[in-house]
C-alpha cells in the first residue's frame, strides 16, 4: 500500500508495498488482505511503542475500538475509506499528538482537484450554536456571516458534531481543542466530506435576521480558471519582482513573531503564532524583552490563542525571561522501549534507537527515562528578566509546546491567563503530573 503517517508524538510510518505516483488514482481500492495487514501493523505499533495508550481510555475499551475497527474491513476500500476507519480507532485514544495523515501521492492529488467542487461554508462551532464565518460562494446573500446554521442535509448540528468529534484526535477530554479544530479555516468542509462525501447540493438550516427557522439549498462552490491570459482579455500589468529566499524567510518569520509597543500606556503586545525552529525566536526574544526594559514596559500581552507548539526549547528560552523562579518542563520523560520489531515501519527508528540507547536508562518502572530532563531545573534570566504584569491570551489552538509555556509560569501573582482552557488545565483538573513523551 501507499504510505500512510501516523503522528506518534516522534513520526512513525505505516508502509507497505509502494505505489509510485505515476501509477497512483484515487480510485483505486485495496484488498481486505492488504488492509488486515495494514491495520495489524498499526495496532501492533501502538500498542508496543504508544506511552499513554491507555492514560484516558481503558485497555478493554481500546481492544473493542481495535477489534470494532478490523469488523469495518470486510471488502476493497481506497485509501479515503480505509483512512476514515483510522481516524475513528485514532482518536478514541484521546492523544493530540497522535493522528493519521494522507499518504504523499494522496495529497499531491488532491492538490490537483481543488478547482473542483468545495463545501462552500467556513463556520465557527461552540457548544450553543454554529455561526457562517465565511461564504465561498461571494454573491450569496443570505448565508453572510454571522449566520446561525442549525442544520446540514437534515442533520442537526449536535448530531454533526457527535459525529466529527468521534473522529478529531485530542488530548484527554478536551472539548475546547475539538471546537477550535471545527472551526479552522477549511477544516469544517474538509472533515464533512470525509465522513459524509461530497455533494453536489446542500441544504442548510439557518435562522434568518428574525431568528425565524428558515431553509436554502446552494451548490457546491466549483473555482473557474482565470483564462483570461489565454484569450487576450487580461489587462497588462508588469512582472513584480519575486522576493529573495532571505526576503522570504525573514517574511515567514514576521508572520510568526511581532512585538508591538505602546510607550504612551506602558502597554506591548507579542504575537507569537508558533514555536518552531526556523523563525530566529531566540534573537526575537532577547531583543523583545530588551526593548521592553528600555522603554520601562509594565504592561505585556503575549497572543498564543493560534500557537500549535513546536521545539520545547524555544518555549523554555521566553520562560525563563518571566519566571521568578526555577522550573521544569516535566515531571517524567521516557520512551517505553528501545528496540522494535516493526522498525522497517518507524520513521528514523535508528536515531531514536542511538538517542534512547545513550542517554536514557531504564528503570524499576521497565521505561527507559531521560534522567536529564526529569531532574533538570532552569532557571529564570538575570539580564532583562521581565517583571512587569504579564497577561497571556490562550484558545483552542494553543498546544503541546505552548502549554509547557503557560504552565511554567502560571502560578506567579504577575501573571494572568485568559481564555478558552488548554490541555494543561484539562490535566490539573485531573490531578495527574504533567509528562512529555518519547516514542522510539
Amino acid at each position: 500500500m501507499r504510505r500512510l503517517t501516523t503522528l506518534l508524538f516522534f513520526t512513525s510510518v505505516l508502509t507497505s508495498c509502494g505505489v509510485s505516483k505515476s501509477s497512483f488514482s484515487p480510485y483505486h481500492k485495496f484488498s481486505p488482505q492488504e488492509l488486515q495487514k495494514d491495520f495489524t501493523i498499526y495496532q501492533s505499533v501502538l500498542e508496543s511503542h504508544h506511552p499513554g495508550l491507555y492514560w484516558y481510555t481503558s485497555k478493554d475499551s481500546m481492544d473493542h475500538y481495535f477489534n470494532w475497527g478490523k469488523e469495518q474491513i470486510k471488502d476493497s476500500m481506497t485509501e479515503p475509506q480505509f483512512k476514515k476507519i483510522l481516524n475513528y480507532v485514532t482518536a478514541q485514544i484521546n492523544c493530540g499528538h497522535t493522528t493519521v495523515r494522507s499518504s504523499k501521492a494522496w495529497n499531491s492529488y488532491l492538490d490537483t482537484t481543488r478547482l473542483g467542487r468545495m463545501f462552500p461554508l467556513t463556520v465557527k462551532v461552540w457548544d450553543e450554536a454554529m455561526v457562517v464565518t465565511g461564504n465561498l460562494n461571494r454573491r450569496d446573500s443570505i448565508l453572510t456571516r454571522g449566520t446561525i446554521i442549525t442544520r446540514i442535509n437534515e442533520r442537526t448540528k449536535e448530531e454533526l458534531v457527535d459525529t466529527m468529534f468521534a473522529n478529531i484526535s485530542t488530548d484527554g477530554y478536551n472539548r475546547t481543542h475539538k471546537y477550535q479544530t471545527l472551526s479552522n479555516r477549511g477544516f469544517f468542509g474538509s472533515i464533512y466530506t470525509t465522513l459524509f462525501g461530497i455533494s453536489d447540493t446542500y441544504t442548510f438550516g439557518y435562522l434568518d435576521s428574525t431568528g425565524k427557522s428558515k431553509t436554502i439549498t446552494i451548490p457546491a462552490y466549483k473555482a473557474v480558471r482565470d483564462t483570461s491570459a489565454r484569450t487576450g482579455t487580461r489587462p497588462f500589468t508588469p512582472a513584480l519582482p519575486q522576493p529573495s529566499k532571505k526576503e522570504r524567510r525573514k517574511q515567514a518569520a514576521d508572520n510568526v513573531r511581532l512585538l508591538k509597543i505602546d510607550t504612551a500606556s506602558q502597554t506591548a503586545m507579542m504575537d507569537l503564532a508558533s514555536f518552531g525552529k526556523g523563525y530566529g525566536l531566540k534573537m526575537f526574544f532577547k531583543n523583545s524583552f530588551k526593548a521592553l526594559q528600555k522603554n520601562n514596559i509594565n504592561y505585556l500581552i503575549i497572543d498564543v490563542r493560534s500557537n500549535g507548539g513546536g521545539s520545547v526549547t524555544n518555549s523554555t528560552f521566553i520562560s525563563r525571561f518571566i519566571a521568578k523562579q526555577q522550573f521544569k518542563i516535566s515531571d517524567s520523560l521516557y520512551a517505553i522501549r528501545k528496540g522494535s520489531s516493526y522498525q522497517g515501519y518507524i520513521q528514523n527508528h535508528f536515531w531514536n534507537k542511538l538517542f534512547i540507547t545513550f542517554l536514557t536508562k531504564k528503570k524499576k518502572d521497565g521505561n527507559y527515562h531521560f534522567g536529564f530532563f526529569e531532574r533538570h531545573y532552569y532557571k529564570p534570566k538575570k539580564n532583562h528578566h521581565y517583571d512587569g504584569k504579564v497577561y497571556i491570551l490562550t484558545g483552542g489552538n494553543s498546544f503541546s509546546a505552548t502549554t509547557l509555556f503557560v504552565n511554567s509560569i502560571i502560578k506567579q501573582e504577575n501573571v494572568t491567563v485568559i481564555g478558552e482552557e488548554t490541555v494543561i488545565k484539562i490535566r490539573r483538573n485531573k490531578k495527574t503530573n504533567l509528562r512529555r513523551r518519547l516514542l522510539s
